[in-house]
């Protein structure tokens, strides 16, 4: 494609900044970088028609982590290395909040519960044998037990008659985040170019020259939030990791509210708009929904299918309104990667499908490396 001198002319010339990726990393980093750097020409870059990661697919969980889940990553970790993975999840999502506001974004606290199924009594032993131990890592943050077991509520079947419940997690409304992302960014005078996917990119001369299908440019510094689609174009320990995600129609009287983890949180599922929202199941084939393609894995929708209706909605004739998939970035370890990749080229990924709760902070510290 051939632009116009006008279009050149105002879209593509004296680029101070460039932003791949429009998602939670990629605004929050135009927006510290425009806090930053007031007369600065910044223009943030998106493959997709909306962001094509997991932004605006995830499920709107204000979480931090289950027993069963911090359990589960001292397998590769320090004692010292969860807390701190904690730390940076609640303090991200208080940023998260004190940027949009919590009407902005729907935030909801209405607490947390791990569920455990009939047959995973080991787990849910172990989970109540390790809780004082997390409780009391994690006392520093909260100044008060975060953890407690309760009797489990609301009438789901096949699970154990006890759960753990968080009272610090919440819930948020996706969409309006985005939404109120996107106008904070306009506001403060940053373009945003959707369906414009980098291909490759290249310094030299103090410059980073940006390849995309149609066009190339340069600009003077690069901030990549690509997350699970990075592996293309970093060389770093990242691997996509796609999610499966449906919805109900809307369900009258549906008495269920707030955030639900079950086996070690490979499913999730949440109230929202008299809906349930059900997600997950991905350790049924992680070599499978190792992929950046989009689509429904037919295994894994099935389970979710019978878990809809035979645990969290049992006896009850409920539709599915919408099923999707949404692409999130993994690596060996949970700690995310912001680092240089370059001299003037930068990358914040892998948040580890923590991105409502560290997205925000990664993309104010990817901001960081701006001069």
């Amino acid at each position: 494609m051939q632009y116009s001198y006008w279009e050149a002319k105002s879209w593509f010339q004296n680029i101070d900044f460039a932003v791949i990726g429009s998602g939670i990393v990629g605004l929050s980093c135009a927006l510290q970088l425009r806090n930053l750097h007031p007369k600065a020409n910044i223009i943030v870059f998106e493959k997709g028609q909306l962001p094509q990661g997991a932004s605006s697919k995830n499920a709107g969980f204000a979480c931090f982590g289950s027993i069963s889940e911090l359990l589960d990553d001292h397998n590769q970790h320090s004692k010292e290395e969860i807390v701190q993975l904690v730390t940076n999840r609640w303090e991200g999502l208080q940023q998260l909040r004190g940027l949009l506001g919590d009407k902005a974004i729907d935030f909801q606290q209405y607490g947390g519960y791990e569920l455990f199924l009939n047959d995973d009594q080991n787990t849910h032993e172990s989970c109540r044998s390790s809780m004082g131990e997390i409780n009391r890592m994690l006392s520093p943050l909260f100044s008060t037990d975060v953890f407690s077991e309760i009797t489990t509520p609301f009438g789901f079947e096949k699970v154990s008659k006890y759960c753990f419940f968080n009272r610090f997690e919440g819930q948020i409304d996706t969409g309006k985040m985005m939404d109120a992302l996107v106008e904070k960014t306009h506001a403060a005078k940053i373009r945003i170019l959707n369906n414009a996917p980098l291909l490759s990119f290249e310094e030299a001369n103090e410059k980073v020259f940006l390849q995309f299908p149609t066009f190339s440019l340069n600009c003077r510094q690069l901030f990549m939030a690509t997350n699970g689609f990075s592996s293309s174009l970093v060389n770093e320990a990242i691997a996509p990791a796609r999610a499966q995600v449906l919805i109900t129609e809307p369900i009258d009287n549906l008495q269920i509210q707030g955030t639900f983890h079950l086996d070690r949180g490979y499913y999730y599922f949440r109230n929202i708009n008299n809906r349930i929202l059900l997600g997950g199941g991905r350790n049924l084939d992680i070599a499978g929904e190792t992929t950046t393609n989009f689509g429904l894995h037919p295994q894994i929708q099935k389970q979710l299918d019978q878990l809809l209706n035979t645990l969290i909605l049992p006896n009850q004739t409920v539709k599915v309104a919408q099923r999707w998939s949404g692409i999130m970035g993994m690596g060996p370890k949970k700690s995310t990667l912001i680092k240089p990749v370059g001299k003037n080229s930068y990358c914040g990924i892998r948040l580890g499908g923590m991105g409502v709760a560290i997205g925000t902070a990664v993309g104010k510290k990817l901001a960081q490396f701006s001069t």
